[in-house]
Order: C-alpha cells, then structure tokens, then sequence
C-alpha cells in the first residue's frame, strides 16, 4: 500500500498526468456535446441565433483560429516555465526543481490549453458542409459556442500563470513552499510530545550485546535513494524468523545495488524467499521526497542558504531568510516525540532501525551555514538568535546539550573570523544570552524532573 501511495505521488508530481488528464476529460466533453448537437437535443438554441447561429465555413475558422492560438500559448507556458526552473537551478539549488515540477498551477495551465487545443480538433473534425445551401450540412452549436467559452477561460488561465510564476521565483516563496511541506512530513510522522515524558535511552541493555552476534547481511537489488521502508513487514519478518534486523540504510540514504540493505541475526545464510521479502520492504528511486523524509527539506533550504553565501552570489538577505524557516522547523521538530532504534516482540528484540533524531536534523540545518559564515556577523548573530528561540522552547536534555554545542561552535568561530571589535563585542553578548536561556531550560527540566519522578 505505501508503494502505491507513492507511485500515487510521484504520478501526481509529473508534468503530463496531470493535463494528459485534462485532455481526457475535454475530449470526453466533447464527443458529448457533438452527441447532443447530433441527436436534436440542442435545436432550442436556434432562439439566440447571436450566440449559437454559425455556419459550416465560419466555424472551421474559428476552431483553427482556437487551435492554433493554443498551441502558440501552449509553447509560450512551456518556454517560461523551463526558464523558470533554468533561473532557480541556477540562483537557488537544482533540488528545489521537484517542487515547480510539483506546481498544480503550471500542470493546471499546461492542461487547459492542451485540453482547448484537443477539444478544437475533435469539434472541427465533426462539422460538415460548406454552408452554400448543403442539405447534408452539420455545424454543432453548442460545441463551438464552449470552445469560444474556453478560449476565454484560457486568457484568464494565462494572465494568472504569469502572475504565478513571477511570485514563484522569488526566494521568500521558494523557501516557504519547502518550509511548508517539510511542516507538514513532521506533523505526519512524529507525533506531539511532552517535556515531562521520559526520554528514549540512548543505550537499550538488550542492545548491548548486538556486536557479538553473527550477522548476514542482504544485498540490495537496485541502486537509487530509499524513499520510504515498511517498517511493519521488516518487524514481521523479524518475528517469523526468530531473528533480529538491522537497517544498514536509513530514509534518505543512497544505496548501491549488491551492498548490505539490511543484517540478520542468524547462525545461517538467510533464504532466497527472506532476501527478496525485505527488499521488497523498500521504496527506492532516483530521487529524495520529503514526504517521508523531512530530513530532505531541511537540505534543500540549507542549499539555498550555501549558495547565497557563495563569494559568487553574496546573498546575506536570502541567507537569513533561510535561517529564519529552518529556525521554525527546528522549534517545531523540538516538541517532537522522535521514535526509537528498537523495535520488540513481547520482550524480545527484533528490529534495529535508523531513526531520525532532533541531534542530527540540528546538525544537519546549522553545521554548513555555520561554516561558511566566517567574517559575517549578520549570519552569526542570525544562528544565535535562532538557538535562542529553539531553547526556550524545549527542556528536553537532549536537545538543551544539542543546542548548548551548536553554540559552543559558533563562539569558536566568532573568535576565529571576527576582527572587529564592536562586532565581537555584540556577538558575544548573544553568545550569554543564549546561555542564559540555555541554563534557565536546563535549570528548569531539572526541577520538573524531580517533581515527576
């Protein structure tokens, strides 16, 4: 079922399901409306003769003027829509191209004229006679009256495509689409926590003695990124065979093909029937996709920030936009339940996974930009405001000692890079209120773990 979902997803994030769609459905319309015209269903529209009222001759060049319009505006949207992605590859990331590939606007407008464009060439085919008295005659109204109809939807399609992709481009809406879906990936898959639950061990006894076991490792059988793992069917085939598994790869991770997918705790070599099962257990593609990888979001606005950075770009604005996003990310991942390494059955161990944890996200979002911001005071000052506002709003330990070296790092590198000494004088005045803040939540998760235990 999750290869399905996914399959769904990466249907839904091509450029042609979308208006091949379309087209279906307008060529459906179609057909039905020569249906109607054809059987004497619509002979109360002689009435508006205005409106309805055209001949043979006349409605072949309208519907060839129509068509051809189309498609002329049909390579226009294409023509901006790949300069589109060729300036954002180039001022941005190439990894945010995924998400204006994913736009329903520009597959929408793709669709609409590529759906006028085949609702024309059906009508036009259909009209018979020249209009100079033909008997035989066929001219079906009401299908040319709603091809002018969606010739005018088409203008208004246009207008706001273009509307749509001057906006699109600009740094503050690329970052807060991929704020947003990596948002709402952490809302799917860690649940809220408390401050006053017990936090994961870091060290399960059961676990302590996994290196002394005999492990068989199961190649994998393609390359490419690991999308998503059914983590139920890896625990019950775990359970089936009386043994342990051991993720080797975690979501996100690119895999080589024939190199450990996973380890087994067995005293022999597993089965052709196992192997091909806990394969199949895995998603693997081309690409990285946050919806089960938040992970993957948190890079690309990391990318961003890099880039901006560059001696090349020298973007400091687009550099602190980013920070900001990954800050609220960051604040909301700290309020998160992350889930553990170990998976049981009853009391025994069965399943060793790689898990995402609030130390590594933190890492992954601050190490990069924290070191290409040597000499850049704003960026600093941005970091340490951004660990200010994390830590106050956890009192996790975890992540309190996270934070806590993340901060360290930064006072190493403001004395490393920063000469002037007004600057660094402003710099480590965060540095203290960070501190503070960071000792009043420690302080604070102390007392509360006293009081509930």
């Amino acid at each position: 079922m999750q290869k399905v979902r996914l399959q769904w997803d990466n249907l839904r994030a091509s450029f042609w399901f979308l208006p091949s769609m379309m087209v279906t459905v307008t060529m459906a319309f179609a057909i039905l409306l020569i249906e109607l015209d054809y059987g004497g269903f619509t002979q109360w529209l002689n009435r508006w003769p205005r409106f309805f009222g055209v001949e043979a001759q006349g409605a072949r060049q309208i519907l060839s003027t129509l068509a051809g319009s189309m498609m002329t505006i049909m390579s226009i949207t294409f023509s901006m829509t790949l300069l589109a992605l060729v300036l954002a590859s180039g001022q941005y990331t190439s990894r945010i191209l995924r998400n204006f590939m994913r736009s329903r606007v520009t597959q929408s407008t793709l669709g609409v004229f590529a759906s006028i464009f085949a609702y024309c060439l059906i009508v036009l085919r259909t009209i018979r006679g020249t209009g100079n008295g033909d008997i035989e005659q066929f001219v079906p109204s009401l299908a040319v009256f709603f091809a002018f109809v969606m010739s005018l939807v088409g203008v208004v399609v246009l207008i706001y495509f273009i509307h749509h992709i001057a906006s699109s481009i600009q740094a503050s809406s690329i970052i807060a689409s991929v704020a947003q879906e990596t948002n709402a990936a952490i809302d799917r898959l860690l649940p809220i926590k408390s401050d006053y639950e017990k936090e994961n061990e870091p060290n399960d006894p059961l676990a302590e003695s996994l290196d002394e076991r005999t492990w068989y490792p199961v190649p994998a059988k393609k390359s490419g990124y690991i999308q998503d793992v059914n983590l139920d069917t890896l625990l019950s085939e775990a359970c089936l065979n009386r043994t342990i598994v051991r993720m080797e790869r975690g979501i996100g991770e690119f895999l080589v093909q024939d190199t450990p997918l996973v380890s087994l705790a067995l005293t022999y070599p597993p089965e052709q029937t196992l192997i091909n099962a806990l394969n199949a257990a895995y998603s693997i593609s081309r690409h990285r996709t946050v919806k089960q990888d938040p992970a993957f979001g948190i890079r690309q606005i990391e990318d961003m920030a890099i880039k901006a950075l560059s001696p090349g770009v020298n973007d400091t604005s687009t550099a602190v936009m980013c920070v900001d996003y990954l800050t609220a990310i960051l604040a909301r991942l700290a309020g998160r339940q992350f889930p553990s390494r170990y998976r049981y059955e009853s009391q025994s161990l069965r399943l060793v996974v790689i898990a995402p944890s609030f130390e590594k996200l933190l890492a992954q979002a601050i190490n990069q930009i924290r070191g290409n911001a040597e000499g850049n005071v704003v960026i600093v000052k941005c970091l340490l405001n951004s660990l200010d506002c994390i830590a106050s709003l956890t009192h996790r330990r975890g992540n309190l000692s996270a934070l806590d070296q993340q901060v360290t790092l930064i006072g190493e590198l403001s004395k490393r890079s920063i000469k002037c000494k007004n600057e660094r004088e402003q710099v480590d005045n965060l540095l203290l209120k960070v501190k503070h803040t960071l000792y009043v939540q420690a302080d604070f998760s102390r007392e509360d773990h006293a009081l509930h235990h």
